[in-house]
C-alpha cells in the first residue's frame, strides 16, 4: 500500500512507469524508461560489489553494529547493493530496469553523484521502515550512496588534475581500476535470502524489490565474495588510478560513515527522527551547502 504522503521517488516514478505500483501479486511488474541522456554519460560509474562489501566489513569489525543503529547486519549488507539492483549491470536479468540516476539520487552527469542526504531525509529521518530489518536495509541503501558519493566525487577531482582520457577509454580505464581495487580485498560476508529480507525488499519505499532479484543480485554478491576467497596471484597493474588513491577514498568514506552513524545515535537516543541537517550539526560535518558533490568545479577532492 502506498504511504499517504508518498516519497518523491514514488511521486517520480509513478509518472514514468507503465504500472503504477500496487499490491504483491503474481507476474506484478514495472518498467521505468532510460531518461534522456548527457552525451558520455556513465551509468556503471560505481564502485565494484567487493568494495561495497568491505565497506560493511570494515564499519562491523571495529563497532557494534547496534551502536550505529544497525539492528540487522544480513539485511544492512543487503541494503549496500540495493541500489544497483536494477540498474542492470550488477544484475542484468533483473525483472526490469531504472537508471542509476535515479536509484542514486543523482543528477544525470558524465560522472554522477549520488545525493545521500536526500535519500536520508525522506527514508531514513521519517523512518519509514515499519520494521527493524527494514530500517537496517535501507541504512545500507544509504551507505551505499555515500560510497559512490565519495569515489565518484573524488574520481572528477582526479581527472581535472591530471591528464586523462575521455569517453570511453577513460570509462574502461577506470572501472578496471576500480575492480582491480575490489579484487585485492579479502571479503568474506554473504548475504542469506530469508522471509524477514524479502519482506523488507518489498517494502522498501523508493520501490519494490521482487522475491526473484532479491534472490538473483544474492546469487551475485556471494558468487563477488567467493571468488574473493581465492585470490589470483596475479592481480595485474593498475591503468590509471592506483591503489593508494583507492585506499584513501576507502578510508574517507569508511570515517564518514562512522561519523554520522555515531552522530545519528547520539541523536535519535530522545525518541526522535533526524533529518540529514542535524546529524551534521550533530557530527561536526559542513552543512551540505558547503559539502555539496560539485567538486568538479571546486577543484578539490571532499573532506572525509
Amino acid at each position: 500500500m502506498l504511504n499517504v504522503n508518498p516519497s518523491p521517488m514514488r511521486s517520480l516514478a509513478t509518472g514514468m512507469i507503465d504500472h503504477p505500483w500496487g499490491k504483491r501479486s503474481v507476474g506484478f511488474a514495472s518498467w521505468i524508461p532510460i531518461p534522456p541522456r548527457l552525451v558520455g554519460y556513465d551509468s556503471n560509474a560505481m564502485p565494484s560489489w567487493n568494495i561495497h562489501t568491505a565497506h560493511v566489513e570494515r564499519l562491523l569489525s571495529d563497532h557494534r553494529a547496534e551502536d550505529l543503529g544497525i539492528e540487522d547486519r544480513n539485511a544492512f549488507l543487503f541494503g549496500n547493493y540495493v541500489p544497483d539492483i536494477y540498474v542492470g549491470f550488477m544484475v542484468p536479468k533483473a525483472s526490469f530496469h531504472i537508471d542509476y540516476c535515479i536509484t542514486h539520487f543523482a543528477a544525470i552527469n558524465i560522472i554522477p553523484i549520488p545525493d545521500a542526504d536526500l535519500f536520508w531525509d525522506y527514508y531514513i529521518a521519517r523512518r519509514w521502515p515499519t520494521s527493524p530489518v527494514g530500517l537496517s536495509l535501507a541504512l545500507g541503501a544509504w551507505a551505499h550512496l555515500v560510497a559512490d558519493r565519495f569515489y565518484n566525487g573524488w574520481f572528477r577531482t582526479f581527472s581535472i588534475e591530471h591528464d586523462v582520457p575521455k569517453g570511453e577509454e577513460l570509462r574502461v580505464m577506470k572501472q578496471g581500476d576500480f575492480h582491480l581495487f575490489g579484487n585485492s580485498l579479502n571479503i568474506s560476508s554473504y548475504v542469506s535470502v530469508t522471509p524477514e529480507l524479502l519482506d523488507a525488499a518489498w517494502s522498501f519505499h523508493p520501490y519494490r524489490i521482487l522475491a526473484d532479484d532479491v534472490e538473483r543480485a544474492v546469487e551475485v554478491a556471494n558468487a563477488i565474495v567467493q571468488k574473493s576467497a581465492t585470490p589470483t596471484t596475479d592481480q595485474g597493474e593498475y591503468a590509471l588510478l592506483s591503489a593508494e588513491w583507492m585506499m584513501s577514498v576507502l578510508e574517507a568514506c569508511d570515517e564518514r560513515l562512522i561519523t554520522w552513524l555515531s552522530a545519528w545515535q547520539s541523536l535519535v537516543a530522545d525518541g526522535r527522527c533526524y533529518r540529514a541537517a542535524d546529524v551534521r550539526a550533530e557530527a561536526g560535518l559542513p552543512s551540505a551547502e558547503f559539502d555539496d558533490p560539485n567538486w568538479l568545479t571546486r577543484g578539490k577532492s571532499p573532506s572525509a
